[in-house]
């Protein structure tokens, strides 16, 4: 299981690789990375609105390094939760903030959407993004990782997440925040890297496989476990990705250990005021 790193696994190595990546990408999203990025990806292979994408800054949309679409879960399927006017949402690894413009679309000036992550660079764009979008009155950019989000208890009507669970060495204390800051009845919108079959001992220990989004994967059966785990209900696969598509990580990993992304719902007993 994936749950947790094996023992004595260079955590703090893979936050430092994972940040120096992000830092590069903020910089120079053409760069050459393992991974795929921009908004025609997002459009072609993971099937975000087009026309939506276009009405974004350049900034947020060239530096989207996501695995899946959180935002079309309830998009998609109202049954499932849906972002709506004047709710408040949570991208809890924002990256440039793509996705954090996405919903701010969704709930409007008398919403909230609060993207949290470590990445400075980072952080920056996502700020400079919802500065040019003219939605920074609505939108925080708050410096902090999933482990411990910044937010207060019960604050948040929905939890976006994208590409960002297979890197946390300990997903039992990241799902337990989400727990913790979405309201009762509040949704986790999830897209992650998933595998089919558990890895070696020998691939998890690996800090440069987790930084490729492969070697903390989890197996797509432990999702609806560990979220369960940790107090959420009704989790399911709804939507599946080949995120991996033309890259490098495609022939070398995805194939090979039958890697894919999906996306992932969840919520929080209880009902929505």
């Amino acid at each position: 299981m994936a749950y947790t790193s094996p023992n004595n696994f260079d955590a703090t190595r893979l936050r430092d690789q994972v940040r120096e990546t992000y830092d590069r990408v903020a910089r120079n999203p053409a760069g050459d990375f393992h991974f795929n990025r921009g908004a025609e990806y997002a459009e072609i292979i993971l099937g975000y609105d087009a026309k939506e994408l276009a009405l974004l800054p350049e900034e947020a949309t060239s530096r989207f390094a996501g695995v899946g679409n959180p935002i079309l879960i309830g998009d998609s399927d109202p049954s499932l939760g849906a972002i709506r006017a004047g709710q408040t949402v949570l991208d809890h690894a924002c990256g440039a903030g793509m996705d954090v413009l996405l919903a701010a679309r969704r709930v409007g000036p008398r919403g909230k959407v609060i993207g949290v992550d470590m990445t400075p660079a980072m952080r920056d764009c996502a700020m400079a993004a919802a500065e040019m979008a003219d939605m920074a009155r609505y939108i925080d950019i708050i410096a902090g990782v999933y482990e411990e989000l910044p937010v207060d208890d019960a604050s948040v009507d929905c939890v976006i997440s994208n590409g960002v669970v297979n890197l946390a060495p300990d997903k039992h204390r990241v799902f337990n925040e989400i727990r913790r800051v979405l309201k009762p009845g509040g949704y986790l919108f999830l897209s992650d890297v998933i595998v089919q079959q558990e890895l070696s001992l020998e691939s998890r220990k690996n800090p440069t496989l987790w930084a490729a989004c492969v070697g903390g994967a989890l197996v797509e059966g432990e999702l609806e476990a560990l979220t369960g785990d940790c107090g959420l209900t009704g989790g399911r696969v709804v939507r599946r990705f080949n995120a991996f598509y033309g890259t490098t990580a495609e022939e070398k990993v995805a194939k090979r250990l039958f890697v894919h992304a999906v996306n992932f719902v969840a919520r929080k007993p209880g009902m929505l005021s």
